[in-house]
């Protein structure tokens, strides 16, 4: 899902300047000119400063947005920000220590339903998540299971969006294996990738503990056959049928058309491969386009995305990263951390900041679907429509704490890694993560 490696920690206090950020330093400048008296609409607390643990994004302009919004929160509030940005697959266990310890970060942008590990230590933020709601045309359906805790009754995270994932692929490599358009169901995905990987272009897909690329695909896969962990009621674990013995028998056929080494890959690998033209098809984020515009144009012209296709099911069934900030009830600025979370969603700074990474994080709310970024280079339009056609983790059961141990345990996808990489028999692969969601869900 990402550009390119970075496994660094980097920690910004927003007071100081942002190097390399000139173009968010003048959108800053023009934004707070002419400002009025700002209005808070939590009443922020005296003396109030806060710390955000969020992930480190792989398109520049992304951190630089995000920091160029809040130092403009600071300049009207007083209230200063520090923003510690980690890798990806770092953001859930560092959380999960502050909710343990009580003491950490106001505020946390994590992933998935990782706020319904530990609701009772989160803040309420149903008036927040209702007012978003009401004024920018609702929430997708997704947003609010992720967002809404049946088990303590009301918000307990404010959904932000997701870096919406699309299939990448090389339209000339494509159009050379005898596709002119891209397949919108998993035969013909098949044969495209058998077909790229005879004339010398293997596919991609992470194999490894990718928080991201490797979750996403193997979760769509599994529901495309109609294969799901547990049913509705959260009890009955449903992993080990006939419909995941599907799902994981074309896992293996497709596994024979990948470049060697996938096994390994966390979230970068596929875009390092794709952008030195080792593969021909992937799936990722709207980085590798960004990085490739930028340091790659003739692969930039080259590239094209597509949604994935549907299944037998006969819907999409796409999962995508998710990410939504949440709140400590720990803070001692619970409306200041409020308040910034409002800040940063509303219009004048979300669709900037949308607009700048051109889409890598798709907004939650419905009413950014209108802009301008989705429509101006269809190109990028398969990811606007991304939270639309996405289910949620631990579908069909509900969401909580199960569900969100089952996926950082990496259940599914270490099933369909025993299947490719590893040999086993769908059915023994399967029984396996049964025998695990057994103890998870017990």
């Amino acid at each position: 899902m990402k550009g390119k490696k970075v496994d660094r920690r980097t920690f910004i206090k927003l007071g100081a300047s942002l190097a390399g950020a000139s173009a968010a330093n003048r959108f800053i400048g023009a934004r707070a000119q002419g400002s009025g008296q700002y209005e808070p609409r939590f009443p922020i607390e005296k003396g109030a400063r806060l710390r955000l643990l969020r992930w480190s994004g792989f398109v520049k302009s992304d951190e630089e947005y995000w920091n160029a919004n809040t130092r403009r929160f600071t300049k009207l509030t007083g209230v200063p920000v520090d923003i510690e940005y980690i890798t990806w697959e770092d953001v859930r266990p560092k959380a999960a220590l502050a909710a343990n310890l009580g003491a950490g970060p106001d505020i946390v942008m994590g992933w998935y339903d990782d706020p319904h590990l530990y609701p009772q230590r989160l803040l309420d933020v149903s008036d927040l998540a209702e007012y978003l709601g009401n004024k920018y045309g609702g929430w997708y359906d997704v947003a609010r299971i992720y967002g809404y805790s049946d088990v303590v009754g009301h918000w307990i995270a404010i959904p932000v969006g997701a870096p919406v994932a699309a299939l990448v692929y090389r339209q000339s490599w494509a159009q050379e294996a005898g596709f002119d358009t891209f397949p919108t169901d998993l035969d013909g995905l098949l044969k495209l990738s058998q077909a790229l990987k005879k004339n010398g272009h293997p596919t991609g897909f992470a194999l490894g503990h990718a928080v991201g690329d490797g979750n996403v695909w193997v979760h769509w896969l599994l529901w495309s056959f109609g294969g799901k962990q547990v049913e509705a009621d959260g009890k009955t674990i449903a992993i080990n049928r006939q419909e995941t013995w599907n799902a994981l028998e074309y896992a293996k056929e497709l596994y024979q058309t990948m470049v060697s080494g996938v096994a390994s890959w966390l979230d970068s690998n596929n875009n390092r491969a794709f952008l030195s033209g080792a593969i021909s098809l992937t799936g990722n984020g709207i980085s590798i386009y960004y990085a490739a515009k930028r340091d790659f144009p003739e692969i930039a012209k080259d590239l094209n995305h597509a949604n994935f296709p549907v299944g037998p099911v006969g819907r999409p069934t796409e999962f995508h990263l998710f990410t939504e900030a949440f709140i400590f009830k720990y803070t001692r600025y619970p409306n200041a951390a409020k308040e910034y979370l409002r800040f940063m969603l509303e219009k004048d700074q979300a669709a900037p900041w949308v607009e700048a990474m051109n889409g890598y994080v798709t907004p939650a709310l419905k009413a950014y679907r209108d802009l301008p970024v989705w429509t101006r280079d269809p190109k990028v339009t398969p990811y606007r429509d991304g939270i639309a056609r996405m289910l949620y983790n631990g579908y069909a059961g509900p969401p909580g704490p199960k569900a969100a141990a089952a996926l950082s345990e990496f259940v599914v996808l270490d099933m369909f890694a025993d299947a490719c990489v590893r040999g086993m028999s769908p059915k023994a692969a399967a029984k396996r993560a049964e025998d695990r969601l057994r103890r998870i869900y017990s």
